[in-house]
């Protein structure tokens, strides 16, 4: 049973906090914010290197630390990310920046398509676009991207993502198309 999964009548605000906190420490127990190197994701399907950075294993993203979110989940074809606005995300009318949404977003539709590729495939956002229909008072509650694979080929894949908060009241939807990539082979005696 996934308790912090939306719309579930066991989500709340604060076991999504919860849950966020457990994360969090074992991020910060493991190898922290950077970028791995090519021999530590060598020969890892996406779902693999997903798990790894959630579990601490690897390095997670050094873009969360600036946005305020983080990894809290993923799957087959599914990630989950989490954050609450703060004050550095309003924009000089005193919202939350449309690029706090679009970056969380991003994040959530993008690594779900990681975990649908093998090993030695890499992907880059093509296109993303981005809805915002309500909203988020900064500092107010968690947010979650739940990013889902729609279709997941050779060269081309494509998810959709939105952001909601515990009662599943949606603030923002996303759809976006990624190209899909052979990685670059690390360098003979390099990293």
């Amino acid at each position: 049973m996934n308790d912090s999964a939306p719309f579930s009548s066991t989500s709340t605000p604060e076991a999504w906090l919860a849950q966020a906190d457990v994360v969090r420490q074992r991020l910060r127990a493991g190898r922290g914010a950077g970028v791995s190197r090519p021999d530590e994701v060598q020969g890892r399907s996406g779902l693999q290197l997903m798990q790894a950075v959630l579990a601490g294993e690897l390095p997670f993203a050094p873009i969360g630390e600036a946005m305020d979110f983080l990894l809290v989940e993923v799957a087959q074809g599914r990630a989950v990310f989490q954050g609450v606005p703060g004050h550095r995300h309003l924009n000089p009318m005193g919202t939350v920046h449309g690029g706090w949404y679009a970056t969380l977003l991003d994040s959530a539709v993008g690594c779900a398509v990681h975990t649908t590729l093998p090993a030695g495939r890499a992907y880059t956002t093509a296109e993303l676009g981005v809805n915002l229909v309500r909203g988020a008072v900064p500092g107010r509650e968690p947010l979650r991207a739940i990013g889902q694979v729609l279709h997941s080929g050779r060269q081309l894949a494509t998810a959709e993502g939105r952001i909601v908060d515990a009662s599943g009241r949606l603030y923002a939807h996303a759809t976006t198309t990624c190209l899909v990539f052979e990685m670059p082979r690390p360098k003979e005696g390099g990293a």
